[in-house]
């Protein structure tokens, strides 16, 4: 945030439309008679017509009107945005399997027009709103095939119209064939093993196509669990004499990240979580990020929350890099596992281990 202490400042914030300056200060104009934030996209006033004010109710103390454009007089437009996003998202996730909750319908539902419904709902979430109703079908079909008698009913019941297209879309909904999920992962043999690292256990498994998971934590039998968790019927093989020579590759990445790690990845997750840990690969050893700058980097420059959530979302430790990712401020926070081996990981990066 900027210092905006006198109206030499305050007025730079203005012509530059600064948004940090928003409930920092507001400033009115004497020829309109309406007082806006500093990010208001209205025509820029002459400077001798304006005057700036600490509080909302200072300027309308001074007898000014609040803008229609940038409405001051409410919460920024980024919480009223959210909002507006918060309430479609609800709007979809609680509808009816057979409810029709096309784009003009939600526009119309939260008070926008349809282009702005769209590109608002991307901007705040990172994803469409297609993408996000059907996030919300792939989570009735899993807890569907849990509880309903047949893959059939759970088809139907998360509504999908036709078997041929659930089973075109079950892989990426599910990450496996529907009777698969739906045994726990029966069927599928996820070889793994634990070792010891610098920063404790580490569990490595790995599917036919690839590495699904790189977990770290004091406990072994956690990361065990853990494993299990998200496989409770698959065939777990552990104690391979040939998988430990994959268990130590990524060891020697995790003590040496800028060597990376040449092996195949079986990376699930939201279409937008995996642009999210696409782009997080490609940010070089050494390198930190802000999430706001992961967010202009994966293609949405408003979406530092849907990032973040994609970040904690990551089972792949360090080979999908988000210990790279740093508050605004280049502090260290938010780390699946854990605050102290994300520092750990950015020193060796940094060349101070």
């Amino acid at each position: 945030m900027g210092n905006y202490s006198n109206d030499e400042q305050r007025w730079a914030a203005v012509q530059q439309r600064d948004g940090s300056a928003d409930e920092v200060f507001w400033y009115s104009v004497r020829s309109t008679g309406v007082y806006c934030r500093p990010s208001c996209a209205a025509r820029p006033a002459l400077r001798k017509n304006v005057a700036f004010h600490d509080s909302r109710a200072a300027a309308e103390g001074a007898g000014f009107r609040p803008c229609l454009r940038c409405k001051p007089d409410q919460p920024p437009l980024a919480e009223r945005q959210a909002a507006i996003v918060a309430q479609a998202c609800r709007l979809i996730d609680e509808a009816d399997a057979d409810a029709v909750l096309d784009l003009d319908r939600l526009a119309l539902a939260v008070g926008v027009s349809r282009f702005h419904f769209h590109r608002m709902f991307k901007a705040v979430s990172g994803i469409t709103p297609k993408a996000y109703a059907n996030a919300a079908r792939a989570r009735r079909v899993q807890h569907g095939l849990a509880a309903q008698s047949s893959v059939t009913d759970a088809m139907y019941a998360a509504g999908f119209n036709s078997s041929s297209r659930f089973y075109a879309q079950s892989p990426a909904v599910l990450g496996m064939k529907p009777s698969a999920f739906r045994a726990g992962g029966a069927g599928e043999q996820i070889r793994f093993a634990i070792a010891e690292c610098s920063l404790g256990p580490i569990l490595v498994a790995s599917t036919q196509q690839g590495i699904c998971a790189i977990l770290i934590d004091d406990d072994p039998d956690f990361l065990v669990k853990d494993l299990q968790d998200r496989f409770p019927k698959a065939e777990l093989i552990g104690a391979e004499p040939e998988y430990e020579q994959v268990v130590s590759r990524v060891v020697g990445m995790v003590e040496r990240p800028s060597v990376g790690l040449e092996l195949p990845l079986d990376v699930r997750g939201t279409a937008f979580q995996q642009r999210v840990w696409q782009v997080l690969r490609a940010i070089p050893s050494g390198r930190r990020v802000t999430y706001a700058e992961l967010a202009e980097l994966a293609g949405v420059p408003r979406g530092a929350r849907a990032v973040a959530s994609a970040c904690a979302a990551n089972a792949i430790a360090v080979a999908i890099p988000c210990h790279r990712v740093v508050r605004n401020d280049g502090s260290i926070s938010g780390y699946r596992w854990g605050v102290d081996r994300k520092a750990a990981l950015l020193n060796r990066e940094a060349g101070n281990e």
